[in-house]
């Protein structure tokens, strides 16, 4: 996988990104010199694999700024979408602690930017850092409560409540925990996320805009009551 360098422009830095990770400030001193040492950068142009299923994990991954769709399907051509990832967000640590190829597919939906920390230097610090260790088991269980849900709602819940469970999602502290109410993502690339059509989605979200629940505006969808979202999204 090649390494390019990315725009210094738009977005959150490096540092920046760790400094603001809930992990990182747990680290010692000398890990967190090695951290910075070793992380780099990578742009992943709209439409660009950042993973592909059955590579070989070598990164442990952190979104700085764009989306990016986490997927998975078949060779025929049937995918479901596992979730969206977007600033803040670190991810691929099951495949390195597994040992495994990867079982999914990373998309950018926009140009994003992505941190880079190698392999070796993310098992050295899951062997040498307990606080990096419970941090990784806590956000493993997130996901696996979160993805619980997911393989529920697909099957019992509404079009509309899929709709709002993807929003949720991208404001979910553990997944997503960069998320802020106004989400810069568009109609379109919400639609993508949850595997809907666009004119599907958009009558979602008409729906939740009439409840005064979301606001829409050009590139950007602004929750406006993440309480009563998050609630079209239980399963009774």
């Amino acid at each position: 996988m090649s390494i390019r360098a990315a725009p210094r422009a738009s977005g959150i830095t490096l540092a920046q990104l760790l400094a603001e990770s809930a992990w990182f400030p747990q680290l010692t001193q000398a890990a967190r010199d090695q951290v910075l040492s070793d992380v780099v950068e990578r742009t992943v142009a709209a439409g660009e694999a950042l993973i592909r299923h059955g590579e070989t994990a070598l990164w442990w991954n952190g979104v700085m700024d764009g989306v990016m769709k986490w997927s998975t399907g078949t060779r025929a051509g049937r995918s479901v979408t596992l979730g969206g990832l977007t600033t803040g967000s670190w991810f691929g640590e099951g495949s390195l602690l597994r040992g495994k190829p990867v079982q999914a597919d990373v998309i950018a939906l926009r140009h994003s930017r992505v941190a880079l920390l190698p392999k070796n230097t993310f098992e050295w610090l899951y062997d040498t850092e307990p606080r990096f260790g419970r941090f990784l088991l806590n956000q493993i269980n997130e996901r696996l409560h979160w993805f619980m849900g997911d393989f529920a709602a697909h099957r019992v819940l509404s079009v509309e409540a899929q709709v709002a469970r993807a929003l949720t999602g991208l404001i979910h502290p553990w997944l997503n925990p960069g998320g802020d109410l106004h989400l810069q993502i568009s109609q379109e690339e919400l639609a993508n996320l949850v595997g809907l059509s666009r004119q599907r989605c958009n009558q979602a979200l008409s729906q939740f805009k009439g409840l005064s629940i979301v606001r829409t505006e050009y590139g950007g969808i602004t929750i406006l009551d993440a309480q009563r979202l998050e609630s079209l999204t239980r399963v009774e």
